[in-house]
């Protein structure tokens, strides 16, 4: 990162407004790794699953009919007033009171977009599509209810009847397939802090709107949707369909979409098929709740006194099994001071929600440490402890939060974090592209090209097709040995990566290496293997290389390296939610007939 952007990103703290449009213009310090073209355009398209672009195909033609079946909402009648939701699914999820204060003072923050006063409400100018989707998903009720009070009640029940009156006909993007799912879980779910003392006419309304969102999903999923968001919608189907007057033949409908996804999503170590840590807490937080719905006392009471609808034990079953496995597989992405690893755009989360999802989720406390079919591996030996990413990226379509840092690392030591990658900011920023290459993770970087090309606002193009990855444990520690080829098609190229932690934690080992696939491939190209700095680690270079980093409570690694030269350059880090300035060791120097060979090791020092 350039002086001139490092003195805009220290400016950001202090002025946000004029630091926004700073960095929109600041020179991209990873702008010469994001080279697009429309062949990655149209391999994402002709890669995508026949079905998955069948259906949304499928979305884009029934949307006029939508509009003309969701004709004009009358007000209740007096049989409709009475309405009210046959049982109200458990939300034990807190909220953000100072969000909820925000919200009473009329500012809208979400996705990394803050808007004062909108106007109109549901569609402002300037709003992005971010923004929109999480306002009209309602999830803003959770941080109304944290806040609590009448003040709080009066303006989440003001904005449900607007938005109400507001949309009685279909339209989006109050009414695509996802907020729909979203809005319907989390007015089920807030139902007693905002309705439960309003009165008849108001519940009636907000029933009525329920009965026809969730009769509209049932026609129009799965919608092009894929991973974690159609799991969401599909989440709000099922909770509408067991939880409203009136909508039992979507029940059929609901739990067939659910266990086909849950069979397709779920992995067989419990990993999420989006191999996002972020995206496999959301699907654990849904699945809890369906759980807990279905295995509700009074709906197993009301279905024992009728037939169950087809498939209501299986998918019970495979829920249960689930999340049994999901929790392990979280696990494996904590860090020592109890937050998840940055990988494929996961934000920070506080340690006190995961310990609540986990909580919940029961089963095994101990992480998984081996996770084949996720693609991560955790070596945790000592007090230190290893999280790297051996798999391939997930298939287009479901790439969307995917990042080009295939055999990249994390490493901390007890709460501390030392070596990260550079993490993912909310919303559509203008960092977005920078935080998806490859150098904003730590690993190699060939000839300044990222290993797969990051296609702005979608998935990924050219990516490694062959991963592969090999585990070892003996008395000496733990090693994984992988590689991956996302530079065969640009350069002939493969990197081969080695990761080795010693029995008592204190030291790591790595080697990487590139290897030339062919005569084409024997040029002299460039090399830079990134290993970022949490923020709080202090750096200092040694004569001929190498440094010593030290951790705030004062231990001290010394990182060396052989087969390259050691710089120390600017970087920056989102793992805290905020942009940060930060620094990252580069071991840096030029391929030989296409191959070269880095061996490096970070070991603790004595204090």
């Amino acid at each position: 990162m350039s002086e001139l952007t490092a003195r805009r990103v220290a400016k950001a703290k202090h002025s946000p407004v004029s630091a926004r449009r700073s960095l929109r213009k600041a020179p991209d310090p990873l702008a010469g790794l994001l080279a697009l073209s429309w062949g990655d355009r149209l391999h994402n398209l002709l890669h995508l699953s026949g079905e998955l672009l069948l259906a949304r195909w499928a979305y884009k033609l029934k949307r006029p009919l939508f509009k003309l079946s969701q004709g004009h909402l009358a007000r209740p009648r007096a049989r409709a007033q009475a309405l009210v939701p046959r049982r109200v699914p458990s939300d034990p999820w807190p909220g953000d009171a100072r969000a909820g204060a925000d919200l009473l003072d009329r500012t809208f923050a979400f996705a990394g977009q803050s808007i004062q006063d909108p106007t109109p409400l549901w569609m402002p100018p300037g709003a992005g599509a971010a923004w929109l989707q999480s306002l009209h998903g309602f999830g803003w009720l959770r941080d109304l209810r944290a806040f609590g009070g009448d003040s709080a009640r009066r303006r989440a029940r003001e904005m449900v009847q607007s938005w109400c009156q507001s949309f009685e006909t279909w339209q989006e993007p109050a009414w695509t397939p996802l907020a729909t799912g979203n809005r319907i879980a989390n007015l089920l779910g807030c139902y007693d802090f905002y309705a439960l003392s309003a009165d008849t006419a108001f519940r009636g309304l907000v029933t009525v709107h329920l009965q026809r969102q969730t009769r509209y999903l049932a026609q129009a999923l799965p919608a092009g949707l894929a991973g974690a968001d159609l799991l969401a919608a599909v989440k709000g189907l099922v909770l509408g369909a067991f939880c409203l007057p009136g909508t039992e033949a979507c029940r059929a409908r609901a739990l067939a979409l659910l266990e086909r996804e849950l069979d397709r999503q779920v992995l067989a170590d419990g990993g999420h098929v989006e191999r996002s840590p972020e995206r496999l807490l959301a699907v654990l937080r849904d699945l809890i709740d369906l759980r807990a719905l279905l295995s509700s006392h009074d709906l197993v009471e009301e279905l024992g006194a009728t037939a169950a609808p087809a498939g209501f034990e299986s998918c019970r079953g495979k829920i249960q099994l689930s999340v049994q496995t999901m929790a392990p597989a979280l696990r494996l992405f904590r860090h020592g001071d109890g937050t998840l690893a940055l990988f494929n755009g996961t934000r920070p989360h506080p340690p006190a929600q995961l310990d609540l999802v986990l909580q919940r989720a029961g089963g095994r406390l101990h992480p998984l440490q081996d996770g084949s079919e996720i693609g991560f591996q955790r070596l945790a030996r000592g007090p230190s402890l290893v999280i790297a990413d051996c798999g391939a990226p997930p298939r287009p379509g479901l790439d969307g939060f995917s990042h080009a840092g295939t055999l990249s690392f994390e490493m901390s030591v007890g709460s501390e974090r030392l070596i990260v990658n550079c993490g993912a900011l909310d919303g559509g920023n203008s960092w977005r592209q920078a935080q998806r290459a490859t150098a904003a993770h730590s690993t190699l970087v060939l000839n300044d090209t990222n290993s797969a090309t990051v296609v702005p606002g979608a998935g990924l193009g050219r990516r490694p097709e062959v991963v592969t990855c090999k585990r070892i444990e003996d008395d000496k520690g733990v090693a994984v040995f992988a590689s991956h080829d996302g530079y065969r098609s640009n350069f002939q190229a493969r990197h081969r990566r080695r990761l080795g932690l010693s029995m008592d934690g204190k030291c790591l080992q790595g080697e990487d290496l590139i290897d030339t696939l062919s005569p084409q491939g024997d040029r002299l190209r460039p090399f830079a293997l990134h290993f970022h700095l949490h923020p709080d680690v202090g750096v200092t270079p040694v004569q001929g290389g190498g440094a010593i980093l030290r951790l705030p409570k004062g231990g001290g690694w010394q990182f060396e390296a052989e087969g390259a030269e050691v710089e120390l350059q600017d970087s920056i880090y989102f793992g805290g939610g905020e942009l940060r300035r930060t620094r990252q060791l580069l071991a840096k120097g030029k391929t030989s007939g296409g191959e070269a060979k880095i061996a490096w090791s970070i070991r603790q020092i004595p204090t």
